[in-house]
């Protein structure tokens, strides 16, 4: 099957009511686990590479054509998606690579100067024929959250205000939103309390899909009541690399002589398979 677009991929589940998985990748293992995922669970799926990937690698080139090669050999529709990149030149080397969907993020700066860069790269990103999302509210638990750090991401003022929302996407003209409803970034529990209220709200101002950011902290009761309640795409990350490293680590304490890459890091790429397989059928629903 070839790649496909992230634009059909949200576009399907927006208008469905339901579902769509975004899962992020580190390396060709990890890309691999969630294209075998997908296969196994029989749903389609998004595969993300973030900047802060792009940084590990020291470039985007590399992983991203992996990514399409694994991509392109599967039997289920995946597309490819820059996450969370805050330098613009990257969204276009994405785009210029294949990428069908680019996550913009200038949520960290005040409120104007976010609207004023974000419409400019999502004029780009249209000129060339990209989807792009973009962040307003500070989900916690990334570096750059300044006001998370110091208040807590539950803290009123962090969150996203639905009036607000509907004017930034009608003077930016991005496909989707990530709004800041009560999760976290790189949360090793599952215990996120979402306000599933103030989705609500946000679902009936905006008239683009919503993207929930730090869906690893949320329990799956909490991910199909935060899709009921309007979210679309669910990024998970931390929820897969859990279950990739505590295989590895499992297959190194159980053979503390074991040097072959290939056996560790299989069985970690072979639980993060199944964790894919698993939170698919929890957020894609049918």
């Amino acid at each position: 099957m070839t790649l496909t677009t992230t634009a059909s991929l949200i576009g399907a589940a927006y208008q469905d009511g339901r579902g769509v998985a975004a899962f992020n990748a580190i390396n060709l293992e990890t890309v691999e686990a969630i294209a075998t995922g997908a296969e196994s669970a029989n749903r389609p799926v998004i595969v993300q590479i973030s900047e802060n990937a792009v940084r590990y690698h020291g470039g985007l080139a590399p992983l991203a054509q992996a990514a399409i090669a694994v991509a392109s050999g599967s039997t289920m529709p995946i597309s490819l998606h820059l996450d969370h990149a805050t330098d613009e030149r990257l969204v276009g080397i994405a785009v210029d690579l294949g990428f069908s969907s680019v996550m913009y993020d200038a949520s960290h700066l005040p409120y104007e100067d976010n609207l004023t860069r974000t419409a400019a790269v999502a004029r780009r990103c249209h000129d060339r024929g990209a989807h792009i999302e973009a962040e307003l509210g500070e989900v916690g638990g990334k570096a750059m959250d300044r006001a998370c750090r110091d208040h807590g991401v539950h803290a009123a003022g962090v969150r996203t205000d639905p009036a607000e929302a509907a004017a930034f996407v009608a003077s930016t003209g991005v496909d989707a939103l990530a709004v800041a409803v009560g999760s976290s970034h790189k949360m090793t529990t599952r215990d996120a309390a979402l306000d599933e209220a103030l989705i609500a709200k946000i679902r009936r101002a905006v008239d683009v899909p919503l993207v929930l950011h730090g869906s690893s902290g949320v329990s799956d009761d909490g991910l199909r009541a935060a899709i009921a309640a309007g979210m679309t795409k669910i990024n998970v990350a931390t929820q897969l690399n859990k279950a990739f490293t505590a295989a590895v680590r499992e297959a190194l304490e159980t053979d503390p002589a074991l040097v072959d890459q290939r056996r560790y890091l299989g069985a970690g790429r072979d639980a993060m398979a199944a964790e894919t397989a698993r939170l698919l059928t929890v957020i894609s629903s049918r």
